[in-house]
């Protein structure tokens, strides 16, 4: 039986718009400006696009499809023609089982990380690691000291830094209906060839983490800039998933000025940066399917 407990997260049943607030704000100076945003065509395939991630240089869009139980969700890779356009290059070879493999995250490496169910309920671990090459992943294995190795408790959604060293990943807590009751984001760090759960991760993502859903990280390549998703309150048909940024001056420092990025509307998760990090690629919810977008930053 293939358990997909990502499902319970990230389906929705409505797509839902949200206007910015009519009050001053009192930070406008701070705030990050997006353009329109435009919608992304993989040539070559015509499934669904969820938790894409573009890789540090720009060439290839690894994405998952679906994730529904009814489907076999794995992932799959499309390299880049414009912006907006890439070509789609067929499933990661090495890697696809028939329960749920999602959301890719690569270093300028080519270590690939990515979330895989199948063994979850007999030990508790769903991150695990790559090396990519040519469409294809090999040398697999879990990545260690991330699980809190508590029924319940699952780690989901992985993004890996661009050197490698430190892992933006999520402690979600489901309750008997396999639904999220809690989830927030932590950080690991890398010490020799192993990752270890960073004890100021708290503190320095104090701002972002909240009493609601936050989940799916995108780091800048500098780290300075994180883009996430949150949900507000308990998840229902009128959820509205949107995504947020906020900013450091330094890796040492704790983010700060959350802000939810309205120029993105809908239904809308997973984000990941453009190259240069001039812009962010995400999924959204679009007339009951998923597909993808590109929002330009406004220099």
């Amino acid at each position: 039986m293939r358990h997909s407990i990502l499902y319970a997260l990230l389906c929705t049943l409505m797509v839902l718009s949200c206007n910015p607030t009519e009050d001053p704000d009192p930070i406008s100076d701070n705030i990050i400006r997006f353009g329109i945003p435009q919608r992304v065509i993989v040539q070559g395939y015509d499934g669904q696009i969820m938790e894409p991630f573009l890789s540090r240089d720009g060439e290839i869009l690894f994405f998952n499809n679906l994730n529904n139980p009814s489907v076999n969700t794995n992932l799959h890779w499309s390299t880049r023609l414009s912006e907006t356009l890439f070509e789609y290059r067929g499933e990661l070879s090495g890697v696809a089982t028939e329960s749920l493999e999602g959301v890719p995250s690569m270093d300028q490496e080519n270590n690939l990380y990515y979330v895989y169910t199948g063994d979850y309920f007999q030990t508790l671990q769903s991150v695990y690691k790559g090396r990519y090459n040519d469409g294809g992943v090999s040398d697999i294995s879990v990545v260690e000291n991330l699980s809190l190795n508590e029924p319940g408790w699952l780690n989901f959604d992985v993004e890996v830094s661009k050197d490698g060293q430190t892992l933006y990943f999520v402690d979600g807590l489901y309750d008997e209906n396999g639904g999220p009751r809690q989830a927030n984001i932590s950080i690991a760090r890398k010490t020799g060839e192993v990752f270890q759960r960073d004890p100021n991760s708290a503190s320095l993502l104090a701002e972002v983490n909240t009493v609601d859903l936050e989940y799916a990280a995108a780091i800048s390549s500098d780290e300075l800039k994180m883009c996430f998703t949150r949900i507000i309150g308990p998840i229902s048909v009128d959820s509205e998933a949107r995504i947020y940024i906020a900013t450091r001056t330094s890796v040492d420092l704790p983010f700060s000025n959350s802000q939810l990025i309205t120029e993105i509307t809908g239904f809308v998760e997973g984000p990941t940066f453009a190259t240069d990090d001039n812009g962010i690629y995400y999924h959204k919810k679009e007339n009951g399917d998923f597909v993808l977008y590109f929002v330009a930053k406004i220099p």
